[in-house]
């Protein structure tokens, strides 16, 4: 018996979306494969017309066959719901194959009557889901192929169930590659696109804004008084900035592993100092993103209370079980009670803006101050919680 399943796996799009240039290409391969499957099943019934046991029966059912043809083919999305029918429709087939032909027919390995005509369900549900849904199609039609024969499995269905299999699992395989790297593919373009941008708005920064910034440093550390705090101010931005339109393109994927230590770069300035590991230290997206922001708010506070001339330093500890983000300063120091003062006043940036951001990816916060002898704010991770 002629056994191969009907395979019709449409690409990952969500439903009623249209197919890109790509996926339309192997929707027109699944349709062309599935028309061949009915030739052949149409050739075997006119060869075989007179031993059915109801002729009539298997016109009907190669008509119904053509006509699903044609209706799939002219469909170019691949809504879930017309993909279960289309896996339906060939088991239902084969299931019908003992009431139109004859159990001698059948026990001798005749085709069934849709023969080939199945594989295209496999074969759909393979370029529609990937392997998976190969694989589930190809074990559909095979559990029709089993139930239309009684349980009585020949040589030759163990053979057509096996390439069955192997057609789910093969084109299902190379849809997922060519999936994959299309996506990579699109990454790469979009990256270079933002790269050229950076670089293009870095070379006007340079010209304009940054010029502007170190001449206003200079200026203010010849003036000296206010001027050279001004000075000051404008230098810290002008390193923040040069490290900001140094800093990579942020990944697509918003989960994607970030690297923490190029996130907290811009951070780094006049009076700013960063340190920690050589090497990258790579974190889940959100995680990595909450330490940054937070670390950021440290820094605000600083800016805000530590004094004029505090210098703060950054530190980064890539531990084998947590991730810590240190923020130290030599400034004014907090006041006893100053923090509950703060929070019933409506003044939450620590409550919020740092406790409660690392507080949200399973981290802790710890706050060491006194008085005149600086603070230091150390936020810690737990590595499962960063992978």
């Amino acid at each position: 018996m002629s056994r191969v399943a009907d395979g019709r796996a449409a690409d990952r799009l969500p439903p009623h979306s249209t197919p890109d240039r790509t996926d339309s290409g192997l929707w027109t391969a699944t349709n062309a494969f599935r028309t061949v499957g009915w030739t052949y099943a149409a050739v075997i019934a006119v060869l075989d017309r007179t031993e059915y046991r109801h002729p009539a029966g298997v016109l009907l059912i190669l008509a119904a066959m053509a006509a699903w043809t044609l209706f799939f083919a002219l469909f170019r999305s691949r809504p879930p719901w017309l993909m279960v029918v289309d896996l339906c429709l060939p088991v239902a087939f084969i299931l019908l194959t003992p009431v139109v032909d004859t159990s001698e027919r059948i026990q001798d390995g005749a085709h069934t009557v849709p023969a080939l005509w199945s594989a295209a369900a496999v074969l759909a549900w393979a370029v529609w889901g990937g392997r998976r849904a190969g694989i589930a199609a190809a074990c559909a039609v095979a559990a029709a192929d089993v139930l239309e024969i009684q349980g009585r499995v020949t040589p030759q269905t163990l053979y057509n169930i096996v390439l069955l299999l192997l057609l789910g699992v093969i084109v299902g395989y190379a849809v997922e590659v060519l999936r994959q790297g299309r996506r990579e593919l699109a990454a790469a373009i979009a990256v270079e696109a933002a790269t050229e941008e950076r670089e293009r708005l870095a070379r006007d920064i340079h010209d304009s804004v940054l010029q502007v910034l170190a001449y206003v440093q200079r200026r203010g550390a010849e003036i000296g008084g206010d001027a050279a705090a001004l000075g000051r101010l404008a230098g810290e931005q002008e390193a923040r900035l040069r490290s900001l339109v140094a800093t990579g393109p942020a990944p697509q994927d918003p989960d994607a592993e970030q690297d923490l230590r190029a996130l907290l770069g811009p951070l780094s300035g006049v009076g700013v100092t960063l340190t920690g590991p050589a090497g990258e230290v790579p974190l889940r997206g959100p995680v990595a993103r909450a330490l940054a922001q937070a670390t950021g708010a440290a820094l605000d506070n600083v800016h805000r209370h530590a004094g004029d001339g505090a210098r703060t330093w950054i530190l980064i500890e890539d531990e084998a079980d947590t991730v810590a983000v240190t923020v130290r300063d030599d400034g004014a120091g907090i006041p006893p009670g100053r923090q509950a003062q703060a929070e019933q006043n409506g003044r939450m940036g620590l409550s919020l803006s740092i406790r409660g951001r690392i507080e949200q990816v399973g981290g802790t916060v710890q706050v060491t101050s006194a008085p005149g002898e600086g603070t230091e704010v150390e936020m810690r991770v737990p590595r499962e919680n960063t992978r």
